[in-house]
């Protein structure tokens, strides 16, 4: 998956899940808790979207590595 497919995936999936958040003004080193405040349960249903939109499964010991916007588009990029 190319990096420009993974980000409108991520940016959906954002949207769909907090539909509160500017997307077209986001800062893709925004902090997907911390930031975009997405609480524990709001960031699982974005890894759920995301794997329904895309089929990229992210197992639980990644998700410390999908901490911020561009983070998680990364991920999805390379194993998309």
């Amino acid at each position: 998956m190319t990096e420009q497919e993974a980000r409108a995936a991520v940016y959906a999936a954002i949207r769909q899940v907090a539909p509160d958040v500017d997307t077209d003004d986001l800062d893709e080193g925004a902090r997907l808790r911390q930031d975009l405040e997405l609480d524990s349960l709001d960031f699982l249903r974005l890894i759920e979207t995301i794997n329904e939109a895309t089929g990229v499964d992210t197992p639980e010991r990644d998700y410390a590595t999908v901490t911020t916007v561009k983070a998680l588009i990364t991920y999805v990029a390379e194993h998309g």
